[in-house]
């Protein structure tokens, strides 16, 4: 990234990390333990399942996750995206590792606090919902209220309030049955914030709705991002969703890590064939920063300026609008970091052969 680029997301990054891995293992098998030392030597998954008949779910994740950033980790099926996602709120529990939320080891949490983590600390959205289906949109979004021993008349303030932050006032009394897939995932969003919970885990959460109703959720899930300041941990294996909502992106193949960034990094310095496969059809336009792109500010005037965070596709539509050649790059505070020219934007947006 271009020296003086500073904003690799939408929102302010912070350097509270708020969940932490270190050598994170996951087998599945009779006999998990022992095959751990086999997988450190660099036994492959097929190799494993082969001759040993266990599943590698996770090899050696180390990751820092940020507060109140959207944090994606995509990835084909069985690359170990869900298995991960599920370590944090031990559904899942590792094979060998750590995971630390604010400085704390989970993994030493008794039965009594481990399920405090869950009704108070972290709320899970479903990929198909997991609505009850005998209990009306109300019931279901104050379900985890209940959970907590929240009081009747708060949890249904709580519940209507949620319910119309997600766009479903009027639905209050109906069942999931009579709600389309969209509505539904509604639901489960509201019901995941009404627990007030600061970590929102969110296991494909949209891949099962409509390509437009898929977009509209994921412009939702932004604004209420935008408020809230969650800390949010979403799966996908869809590469166009993780660059519109991660701040910070992980890449998962076979179980094991295979880039992290944000992005621009992801698409402008993919680590191998594997992950630029992922980004060749990207619309780089839609995706790259000037700021990552830009040469050193020269201190000549120009008639145009951009944001530091201008796409390039905005970009190339200024500068054609204006007739330019060339525009200087500001930062927030409206100081000149750097100057991009026409060319460079075109040559950036143009797929990599």
């Amino acid at each position: 990234m271009a020296a003086g680029c500073k904003a690799p997301g939408r929102y302010p990054m912070t350097n509270d990390v708020r969940i932490s891995t270190r050598g994170l293992y996951k087998i599945f098998g009779p006999n998990p333990d022992a095959m751990v030392e086999l997988v450190r030597e660099g036994m492959a998954k097929d190799e494993l399942l082969e001759k040993h008949g266990h599943v590698l779910g996770l090899r050696d994740i180390n990751l820092d996750i940020q507060a109140s950033s959207i944090f994606v980790i995509m990835g084909l099926s069985g690359s170990g995206k869900s298995t991960l996602i599920r370590h944090f709120n031990r559904i899942i529990e590792p094979t060998a590792g750590s995971i630390e939320i604010d400085g704390r080891n989970i993994l030493g949490l008794d039965d009594n606090e481990l399920r405090d983590l869950r009704r108070r600390e972290i709320s899970m959205v479903f990929q198909r919902f997991a609505l009850l289906p005998h209990r009306t949109v109300t019931d279901n979004v104050s379900y985890g209220l209940m959970v907590q021993g929240v009081p009747a008349d708060e949890s249904r303030q709580r519940a209507d309030h949620w319910i119309k932050q997600v766009g479903l006032t009027g639905y209050e009394d109906y069942y999931p049955a009579q709600l389309s897939g969209g509505m539904q995932q509604r639901v489960g969003l509201a019901r995941a914030l009404a627990t007030d919970a600061d970590i929102l885990l969110m296991d494909e959460a949209f891949s099962a709705l409509d390509p437009l109703i898929r977009a509209d959720m994921q412009e939702m899930l932004l604004k209420l991002q935008a408020q809230l300041k969650k800390t949010i941990i979403f799966i996908t294996h869809d590469l166009e969703e993780a660059l519109k909502l991660g701040d910070g992106i992980a890449i998962l193949r076979d179980g094991g890590l295979v880039q992290k960034g944000d992005a621009q990094s992801i698409v402008l310095e993919p680590c191998d064939d594997y992950v630029e496969e992922f980004v060749k059809n990207i619309n780089r336009g839609r995706v790259i920063k000037v700021c990552s792109i830009m040469s050193p500010h020269n201190g000549k005037p120009s008639d145009l300026t951009l944001a530091e965070d201008t796409v390039l596709e905005d970009a190339l539509l200024m500068l054609t609008q204006k007739k330019a050649q060339l525009a200087n790059v500001i930062d927030a505070s409206g100081d000149p970091i750097g100057c991009i020219k026409l060319e460079e934007v075109v040559q950036a947006m143009a797929t990599p052969q």
